[in-house]
């Protein structure tokens, strides 16, 4: 949720209707913990909603997988992570599920989406260590499902994205806590892949709250920062409507492959909302994501 700069009043407008809309969140206390409206699946969609993978009632995913298998072999997980400025948000959200599971649940995959815990209640370290956790949680019960727990690819929007793709950029922040490596990460148009630059650069209001002011921890949740070795291969999908968002995808792919590693960058004439929404949809943007997909073992 990082700007497309298009004028100091637009700006001032759209940067104070997130404020507002984070700030009434705020006082209901529904960081992504209050429900959605109920989804409806498909008949060939089998849900286990809010298994808990942790104490607190944020730490909570939904699994979605076929209500009839074709044939026995263990089915690639897509683990969903949803956004929302780090503070709002919910993994049962239409956007976040309904088209990624019509598309690749027939195809014999099996769909994980975790809520986590979100500013006031932690910062965004604790928002990766849960994501980290809900990982772990998903790979060891993977086979419950009908999942492969070696066929994992992290897939995340806005915040979201970010979380995964810090956690590619330092997998040790995943696997200390109990996760195994996974195959490679979607990541949906984040703005906030280098978090120095983004608070160096113009930026909204609500960053400050999210980041704060101290250099060390813009370091420390920083994907380009944290980034010293070859990830997994990473596709970084970016909105053009932005200024933002692929520019810093692609400094954070050329760090990648200079270091050894494979990051495509898939630039896409979408709004930042409908990047997450439309995914799933017939498109050559959905096929580019399955060309990925294919090309890390996943089909």
């Amino acid at each position: 949720m990082t700007p497309a700069f298009g004028g100091p009043l637009r700006d001032a407008i759209v940067d104070r209707v997130l404020s507002r809309r984070i700030e009434a969140a705020q006082e209901s206390g529904e960081f992504g913990e209050g429900k959605s409206e109920p989804l409806t699946l498909p008949s060939y969609v089998k849900a286990q909603l809010d298994v808990s993978y942790g104490a607190d009632p944020a730490q909570r995913l939904d699994v979605y997988m076929p209500s009839v298998r074709n044939g026995n072999a263990p089915m690639p997980v897509i683990f969903m992570v949803h956004g929302g400025a780090w503070m709002i948000g919910d993994k049962s959200t239409a956007n976040v599920v309904m088209n990624k599971i019509t598309r690749w649940i027939p195809k014999g995959y099996v769909v994980v989406c975790p809520n986590y815990r979100m500013l006031p209640k932690t910062d965004v370290q604790g928002e990766v260590d849960d994501v980290g956790k809900a990982l772990a949680y998903a790979q060891s019960h993977a086979a419950d499902w009908g999942g492969d727990a070696s066929r994992f690819v992290l897939m995340g929007h806005s915040a979201g994205a970010h979380l995964v793709s810090l956690i590619s950029a330092a997998p040790e922040l995943a696997l200390n806590q109990g996760a195994r490596p996974w195959l490679g990460t979607v990541s949906l148009d984040s703005a906030s892949m280098d978090v120095v630059r983004t608070m160096q650069e113009k930026h909204y209001s609500f960053y400050d709250k999210v980041f704060g002011s101290d250099r060390g921890f813009w370091q420390q949740v920083s994907p380009y920062g944290r980034l010293r070795k070859a990830p997994a291969p990473m596709m970084l999908v970016c909105s053009t409507k932005r200024a933002d968002s692929c520019p810093q995808a692609r400094s954070f792919a050329d760090k990648v492959n200079a270091l050894g590693g494979k990051a495509t960058v898939l630039p896409v004439d979408l709004t930042h909302a409908d990047v997450n929404k439309k995914l799933g949809e017939s498109s050559a943007y959905t096929d580019a994501v399955e060309g990925f997909l294919r090309s890390i073992g996943l089909n």
